[in-house]
């Protein structure tokens, strides 16, 4: 059974959330996504500076299985994508809450984001 990290907020796309109130909003996708997906091999982020709108795509994740969108979370402009997981994508499978996050965003609001425990009890995850 794949990890849930409890203090995140998570979409109903597989998208997790990290709220900082001094600052940017991290973007990444969840342990329970990063093992359907199978080994990712390529990931397409929106670039620093534009603005992405929650439930909208933002770009997509490449795995030996299949190519998957990746959807906002939150609206907001982009601040900072994580170049370590564009040249390194296995970065997502090895550490999806940490070293594979994806990118950070200056929130203005956010879409209907769950909870740890909502997302883990309807994809099958553990806390």
């Amino acid at each position: 059974m794949s990890k849930v990290a409890a203090e995140l907020k998570y979409s109903a796309e597989h998208e997790w959330v990290a709220t900082d109130s001094s600052g940017p909003s991290t973007i990444g996708i969840s342990a329970v996504a990063a093992d359907a997906l199978g080994d990712i091999v390529y990931v397409d982020l929106p670039e620093v500076g534009s603005t992405v709108t929650a439930g909208e795509t933002c770009g997509e994740v490449e795995s030996t299985k299949s190519v998957s969108d990746l959807y906002a979370p939150v609206t907001g402009e982009v601040t900072e994508v994580n170049d370590g997981v564009v040249s390194d994508p296995a970065l997502i499978n090895s550490d999806p809450y940490g070293a594979g996050w994806l990118f950070k965003v200056a929130t203005e609001s956010e879409g209907p984001l769950l909870s740890a425990e909502e997302y883990a009890s309807k994809n099958g995850g553990e806390l």
